[in-house]
């Protein structure tokens, strides 16, 4: 019979929130998987848990994947913990699941503390929950195409960024999505936690130290433009000097709707 394989919460800042059955858990298993092994062996000695230890890291997480799923197949029970926060959440994990799931090896979950659930509580942000990014990619094609497809949605955008990126990457939210309120939480739960609200283009960090969680609120689709009838706010974006296939896009963008629904539109009007 396999073992079972424990994505287990780790605190993301302060010790204190380590939760009862995460020690349990960990105090259990025959052995701990975990991201950086020198980081998560303050963690255990702190806790007085003495487990063997297996590297488990983004760069190897196919091969170190196989020789996990090898001790669970042999009967060994084996917590999965990254150096903060829940396993696979913008940390490595999601690999490893999904061999245990080829492999049909019983997994399951012992949650704990996260950022992204932190920082939209801090926020204050409460309009139509929240879409989870994760740090942005590194080369800007990616960051198109990840961003693009939520440049027209009410919902908030949720990004966690490094002190060394944070400045570009909310100067690269603001090319895409204008002017928004954006809220930046830094270091949640530890000594220095921080939160700071303003508006893209005009927010920036100075002097940038630890992680950071940047929240973009959804696009405001309330606007007086949104007031005016599909063909009044097309006749009013042609003035502008729009072409009319132009009219018809930014419309359809400003409205939130489908451009098939504004091209019907404008053939019977313009």
């Amino acid at each position: 019979m396999s073992g079972i394989l424990y994505l287990v919460g780790t605190p993301i800042g302060n010790m204190g929130d380590i939760t009862l059955r995460a020690i349990e858990t960990l105090k259990s298993v025959d052995m701990i998987a975990c991201e950086d092994t020198r980081h998560s062996g303050i963690l255990l000695q702190k806790l007085d848990i003495k487990k063997p230890l297996i590297s488990y890291y983004l760069h190897k997480e196919r091969s170190s994947g196989q020789k996990i799923i090898e001790l669970l197949e042999e009967g060994k029970n084996i917590a999965l913990i990254t150096d903060a926060g829940m396993p696979c959440i913008s940390d490595p994990g999601a690999i490893l699941v999904q061999m245990a799931v080829e492999n049909d090896i019983q997994h399951t979950v012992v949650p704990g503390a996260t950022a992204v659930t932190s920082a939209m509580a801090l926020s204050g942000i409460t309009r139509r929950g929240f879409c989870f990014l994760g740090f942005l990619p590194e080369k800007n094609k990616d960051k198109d195409n990840l961003l693009l497809p939520y440049k027209n949605i009410d919902i908030q955008l949720v990004f966690y960024c490094s002190p060394h990126n944070i400045n570009d990457d909310l100067n690269y939210l603001f090319g895409i999505f204008g002017r928004r309120n954006v809220v930046v939480v830094k270091e949640i739960t530890k000594v220095f936690e921080r939160v700071e609200r303003g508006i893209l283009g005009e927010m920036q960090i100075e002097e940038p130290r630890g992680e950071y969680v940047v929240i973009v609120e959804g696009k405001d689709f309330t606007s007086d433009l949104c007031s005016m009838s599909i063909e009044e706010h097309l006749k009013y974006n042609i003035k502008k000097g729009m072409t009319k296939k132009d009219a018809i896009k930014t419309t359809a963008s400003e409205r939130n709707v489908a451009k098939d629904i504004v091209y019907k539109v404008a053939i019977e009007v313009l």
